[in-house]
């Protein structure tokens, strides 16, 4: 089982939605965040005024799913989330060790 994670723009979480549902991933979890990568933020222009944004608002999707369908949620993601401009965000994969339904008490990967 493999968690991945993505850091992606806030305007591409539907089509990110849509298309890891279409690879068959059943739950996400949605984190508004904000930070910066290799561009250090970016320079905002308000009424003449120059200013600088040190943190970019992005959003995070984490979704839980065996290895197996790891290259195709990466695929998946990786698609949806193209625009080829800076920003466009990373994905990161790590292992799970356990996942345990609460409700029912099933583990492994039972449990996605």
């Amino acid at each position: 089982m493999k968690l991945v994670t993505a850091i992606i723009k806030p305007f591409k979480l539907d089509d990110v939605r849509e298309a890891l549902g279409d690879v068959g991933v059943q739950g996400l979890t949605i984190t508004e965040v904000r930070g910066f990568g290799r561009q250090k933020g970016q320079t905002e222009i308000y009424r003449g005024a120059e200013y600088n944004i040190s943190f970019v608002a992005k959003i995070k999707v984490e979704a839980a799913v065996p290895a197996a369908r790891v290259p195709d949620v990466i695929e998946a993601i990786s698609q949806a989330a193209r625009t080829g401009r800076i920003g466009d965000g990373k994905i990161v994969v790590t292992s799970l060790e356990q996942v345990i339904r609460i409700r029912t008490g099933e583990s492994g990967e039972g449990a996605l």
